[in-house]
């Protein structure tokens, strides 16, 4: 009986078909068809994307959160570093632009009334900047500079000689712009300068 129920299946064409889906499917066959082809969709559909999401949805919150809450603060400490950039730039572009103003106010004064002089005999040595400088006079202006009369003025890195008068108005703009300038009246054979007033090296 259940030969000739097979076989008229098999006539029908419905065992036929049912076997053709199988084998794309599932080489085994038998019962594991369903088993393979309920599971593997959840390999890469909606259901393995759920299974997927579902366990990792609160640590992925909170690495978020984590990773939200450093951001702002790199992005904070950037800003902050970023504003003190700003400010050091800003603070040394003032003080060139101030130092350039001053050149240029004592450069302005300066024009016209240094009284250097060429071929002159007599050297004065003084003490600016941490080291041992020279000027070439003769030997009036040396008894004027040892005697407060006249002074010395350091401008675009040479030493000017200048009246006592003007070296004040330098001092006024630019106290580090006066590389010498012995106070009137003082005693002793060292200047205030911390050199010998006869110094003839």
């Amino acid at each position: 009986m259940a030969d000739s129920l097979r076989d008229q299946l098999l006539k029908s064409g419905i065992v036929k078909q049912v076997r053709e889906e199988k084998r794309p499917s599932t080489p085994q066959g038998g019962k594991s068809f369903p088993q393979k082809k309920g599971g593997a969709p959840f390999k890469g559909g909606k259901p393995a994307h759920h299974a997927q999401g579902k366990p990792q949805g609160k640590p992925s919150a909170g690495r978020s959160q984590e990773e939200i809450d450093l951001a702002k603060a790199y992005a904070i400490r950037a800003q902050t570093e970023a504003n003190e950039r700003k400010r050091a730039e800003q603070a040394a572009a003032e003080e060139a632009r101030v130092r350039r103003e001053r050149k240029q106010k004592i450069q302005q004064l300066l024009d016209g009334k240094t009284l250097n002089k060429a071929d002159v005999e007599h050297v004065r040595h003084f003490e600016y900047g941490g080291k041992i400088r020279r000027v070439h006079v003769d030997a009036d202006q040396l008894k004027a500079i040892n005697e407060g009369e006249l002074g010395v003025v350091q401008q675009q890195g040479r030493y000017l000689v200048v009246t006592r008068e003007l070296a004040e108005q330098v001092k006024a703009i630019d106290a580090h712009q006066i590389a010498l300038l012995v106070e009137p009246g003082s005693t002793g054979s060292v200047g205030e300068d911390g050199v010998p007033d006869d110094l003839m090296w």
